[in-house]
């Protein structure tokens, strides 16, 4: 074959983006700049009564603002705001269009920045941020690199020292779930942990109340802990807290919140009595202490407790004697609304919550700093506070705000005088 009629065969190119991505990036777009024009004419038409001696409006459209680069979860969007003019020479107060669309220094959606600590405290090191980024993000993505997390660490302490000196005052809580949490790293002093309250609001939601590290769950650090709240603010305390029998949260409870019922974690209970009996009694020993906390009555719970002891006391005395110690405290959830049962039982909120902290933290390679840790800690529970599930019946809580006595979970009529 002569030279002059071989073909040179090119691999073709291959285009680093997705080409669907490329049409849901254009059609994002279009659909940004609807939203953006259907806003400012509203904006508009809020003030088109403002008109000159001669019934010429004042407030216009003044154009479009530079076109800038947005980032989003589908990659780089070019948009460009409009613009509105007030012609007033003398006036009060000109009104000014504010985008809350596209506000003036945006240049990530809020989904770009939850997702930068997402990756991070997720397990992402830095030294692999922007090779996870460019798969993401695309190739070209600017300021996503490992330095983007060092600076974002910084401000993320910040956000973290104002949240916890912010005012609780007029703030109620009906609840409290609170636990001392500890985790695999290695930790600049060993018998560190993170103390944590979640409170439930009257409006049925539940709230990353204090996150905090102590020591050793000791009471000192929680009266630290429930003094601070007192202190910012919160004057009543809940009307039930919920919380392992370990903790030294007990003790301090009584000195800063008195009327503040006790409910014991039966997640915490049974894990605790079941390690107390031999591995072949165990399934049968568990079934036995779910028919007491899944009971309908508080009578028929006594019931069951009265059971379980009589057929373990004799052979495991140390199993039955953990679980009829906390006796009273057990079954407290049976005065407050069936609704919520399913709530207070078991300080389930925050254990779910800091198994995704735990993750993280077990694939730290080197020792963690205290704020370090109480960074991951407060950052993590704050985006998993956004899919925490609502308390059933809201109207219940403001009702034990207000009093209302509640039997096997049903609410009480009051008696006429």
């Amino acid at each position: 074959m002569k030279k002059d009629t071989v073909i040179e065969l090119k691999k073709p190119e291959v285009s680093a983006e997705d080409p669907l991505t490329e049409v849901l990036r254009q059609g994002a777009r279009k659909l940004l700049i609807h939203a953006l024009e259907a806003e400012v004419q509203a904006f508009l038409f809020a003030h088109e009564q403002i008109r000159d001696d001669a019934g010429k409006r004042q407030v216009v459209r003044n154009g479009y603002g530079p076109e800038r680069k947005i980032q989003t979860g589908i990659g780089e969007i070019m948009v460009r705001a409009p613009k509105v003019a007030d012609r007033r020479k003398q006036a009060p107060a000109k009104v000014r269009f504010a985008s809350t669309i596209l506000p003036p220094y945006l240049r990530r959606t809020k989904s770009i920045e939850e997702l930068l600590p997402w990756l991070y405290l997720k397990g992402i090191s830095t030294g692999d941020f922007s090779e996870a980024l460019a798969a993401l993000l695309g190739k070209n993505a600017p300021g996503l690199s490992a330095s983007t997390i060092s600076r974002l660490k910084e401000a993320w302490s910040e956000e973290l020292k104002q949240w916890q000196q912010r005012s609780l005052k007029g703030k109620e809580y009906v609840y409290f779930w609170v636990d001392g949490v500890h985790f695999g790293a290695r930790l600049e002093d060993a018998s560190q942990c993170m103390l944590v309250i979640l409170g439930a609001t009257k409006g049925s939601t539940k709230e990353l109340l204090a996150v905090v590290d102590g020591y050793r769950e000791s009471e000192q650090s929680w009266l630290e802990v429930l003094n601070d709240l007192k202190r910012r603010g919160l004057k009543m305390g809940p009307k039930l807290a919920i919380g392992d029998g370990a903790l030294g949260f007990w003790s301090a409870l009584p000195k800063v919140f008195g009327e503040t019922r006790w409910q014991r974690c039966w997640m915490h209970k049974a894990g605790n009595v079941l390690d107390k009996l031999p591995k072949h009694a165990q399934a049968r020993a568990k079934d036995n202490l779910h028919q007491i906390w899944m009971a309908e009555t508080k009578a028929e719970a006594e019931k069951a407790f009265d059971h379980f002891i009589e057929s373990y006391e004799a052979k495991y005395p140390k199993a039955t004697e953990c679980l009829s110690k906390d006796r009273d405290v057990l079954l407290t959830f049976y005065d407050f609304p069936a609704e919520h049962w399913v709530h207070l039982r078991t300080t389930n909120p925050v254990e779910s919550t800091f198994a995704t902290v735990r993750l993280r933290t077990n694939k730290t390679r080197g020792m963690l700093t205290r704020d370090t840790m109480l960074t991951m800690v407060f950052k993590l529970s704050l985006s998993a506070q956004q899919r925490w599930r609502r308390l059933n019946r809201p109207e219940r809580l403001g009702e034990l705000i207000e009093g209302v006595r509640f039997v096997d979970g049903i609410k009480q009529e009051k008696e006429a005088a």
